[in-house]
């Protein structure tokens, strides 16, 4: 009878280190395509060719990494991504700021202005968040072009601001239905406007969801292709159109390092900000399940 504690113990120690393992096993399996990418993005092409593509390099060099972000041009058209970098910003950060604050408003609306059909309402634009890319193309393109948006920055920020509108709705709606009734009722009782109550009582405690919101649109606007190769010209492409044009174009020898080290420059900012605010992003999804 005294061994029985201790082998309990030895069982649960065996668990722990095979569930130890299997962790390390599914994470090495996960990372090893950014290892790849990563490792041979310093390699000259040479050295690629050669061989083993999960070997370190021999001889580091940054010098893939200048060809992919440079902006020196060939004809008319720029050989690296760097235009197509600001582009992608110039995009994103209109369209992550619009699409937030209205998704702030619509669940402030929803939740504490209520009136007829607005459960209707939501259950529309919740079913908006299910709709795929591609129905939405065609008219999405018509509208476009009857706006004179066509093939421009501001184009792609609509674009993306309408189909994330959906999504952001949702974040906030769900987070606002927590909310104490009682102070916007007292808000109200006092004087306070529509806007007032949303910029002095709702907004200063939307902390959480606010940082959930802006890393899932940053993430989804930024690593968008299909909008981008769509509606966008030469001179509003963002960065993953043209990251897919450098790895198109390449005619010959093909300069892998260099697409390794455009994919990793394209990947760069949504991994910096889930590096920094990573988290927030759990902290505010875990705020909104327990308000909820």
């Amino acid at each position: 009878m005294a061994a029985s504690p201790d082998l309990a113990i030895q069982s649960g120690r065996l668990t722990r280190i095979l569930i130890y393992i299997a962790l390390i096993l599914f994470a090495v399996y996960f990372l090893l395509p950014l290892f790849v990418m990563l490792v041979n993005s310093v390699k000259p092409l040479d050295e690629i060719r050669g061989g083993n593509m999960l070997a370190l390099p021999t001889t580091l060099t940054v010098a893939p990494w200048g060809s992919a972000w440079s902006s020196a041009q060939i004809g008319v058209e720029p050989t690296g991504l760097s235009p197509y970098f600001w582009n992608s910003i110039k995009m994103v950060v209109p369209a992550v700021i619009i699409s937030t604050l209205m998704g702030a408003l619509n669940g402030y609306v929803l939740t504490k202005w209520r009136f007829k059909g607005d459960n209707l309402l939501f259950g529309l634009m919740l079913f908006a968040c299910f709709i795929p890319f591609q129905i939405v193309l065609i008219p999405m393109a018509r509208i476009l072009g009857m706006l004179g948006l066509a093939g421009t920055t501001a184009g792609l920020v609509m674009v993306h601001v309408v189909y994330g509108l959906g999504f952001t709705t949702l974040f906030f709606r769900n987070y606002y239905a927590a909310f104490p009734d009682e102070l916007v009722k007292a808000a109200k009782i006092d004087g306070a406007s529509f806007f007032q109550i949303f910029r002095r009582i709702l907004l200063p405690s939307s902390g959480p969801i606010i940082v959930v919101t802006v890393i899932w649109q940053f993430t989804n606007v930024w690593n968008d292709f299909l909008f981008g190769a769509s509606f966008a010209d030469f001179d509003s492409m963002p960065m993953t159109v043209a990251l897919n044009n450098l790895v198109s174009s390449s005619t010959g020898v093909k300069e892998y390092n260099v697409h390794f080290a455009g994919a990793l420059l394209a990947a760069l900012p949504t991994l910096v900000v889930y590096i920094v605010s990573g988290r927030y992003f759990v902290r505010g999804l875990m705020a909104g399940a327990v308000k909820g």
